[in-house]
């Protein structure tokens, strides 16, 4: 597998290996805006969901402890309903490593803001593959197939067609659930429209340049600034065509999401004309962050 082949050039070639599961996941629950809270209840639905999403095995490949993909989910508790019953928002982060560098790219910056489950005193989340389990599994069950799918489209192009395709059905089975997110006539940047998108044929040209944005953009970045800052311009303008066909598609905006604050950084160093260039391609893809962009020009 391509990205296991990259990974280990990022580390010691004498270093132990002990395979492992994939994720290496921080949880992090908050309940500030609970009235009241029962502190080591939401204490253990921490830890039951971090070791939930970092024990479960979630593809066939062999990760060592160096590849882990390091993710975050931040999870804000809004409202208890019902006994047990929690409303919540929930922002996911990923990042991968850069090659020749220390510094780690962000891959996912995605909140969910529709997210209604059930957790009680002591309960264990187990994953069944063929049925909707609840919707405390089934939301976190599909971003990590959204994250793995997403990383490996970093590493291989189209390399996450397998996880896009095991969070699809996770998303299927789900539908009838009750619960919103998981269908098309919600808010266009739900479950439903982030995972259709990544396996829409429509969208392939935004998944090709995640691929050459990572590979041949940000790990060469560090080595040939000059040629990475052309590669990426290219890669925008791929984000810009698709854009102008689909306008605020939810894969288009979560790789802006993900990459503003760094696309802003790397086109600050480069000559006026790149600079330009960038500037007018990123706010016509994303208006909305303008005020991030406009940092290009200064």
């Amino acid at each position: 597998m391509i990205r296991v082949y990259i990974l280990l050039l990022l580390v010691c070639s004498n270093t132990f290996y002990s395979y492992t599961q994939e994720l290496n996941s921080k949880v992090l629950v908050s309940t500030e805006k609970l009235q009241s809270s029962e502190k080591l209840l939401f204490e253990e639905m921490e830890n039951s969901i971090e070791q939930f999403l970092n024990n479960q095995i979630w593809t066939d490949d062999k990760f060592n402890t160096q590849e882990k993909i390091n993710c975050n989910f931040i999870i804000n508790i809004t409202n208890e309903p019902s006994s047990n019953q929690y409303e919540a928002t929930v922002q996911i982060l990923s990042s991968r490593p850069i090659y020749n560098s220390s510094y780690e790219t962000i891959l996912l910056n995605h909140g969910d803001r529709e997210w209604i489950f059930e957790y009680f005193p002591s309960q264990t989340i187990e994953f069944v593959e063929n049925g909707f389990n609840d919707n405390l599994t089934s939301l976190l069950s599909f971003y990590a197939y959204m994250i793995i799918g997403i990383d490996y489209d970093s590493f291989e192009e189209k390399g996450g067609e397998e996880s896009f395709k095991l969070a699809w059905k996770i998303l299927n089975t789900s539908q009838n659930s009750g619960y919103k997110g998981w269908d098309q006539f919600g808010s266009r940047k739900n479950r439903y429209w982030i995972c259709e998108n990544f396996l829409n044929p429509e969208f392939e040209k935004v998944r090709k340049a995640i691929y050459s944005y990572h590979i041949k953009g940000m790990d060469n970045l560090y080595l040939d600034p000059i040629e990475s800052r052309s590669i990426i311009i290219d890669n925008i303008n791929s984000l810009n065509d698709v854009n102008k066909k689909n306008f605020n598609s939810a894969i288009v905006n979560l790789f802006i999401d993900a990459k503003a604050d760094e696309l802003t950084k790397i086109f600050k160093g480069g000559n006026l004309n790149e600079r330009r260039q960038a500037f007018n391609l990123l706010s016509e893809i994303s208006p909305s962050n303008i005020d991030i962009f406009n940092k290009i020009l200064e």
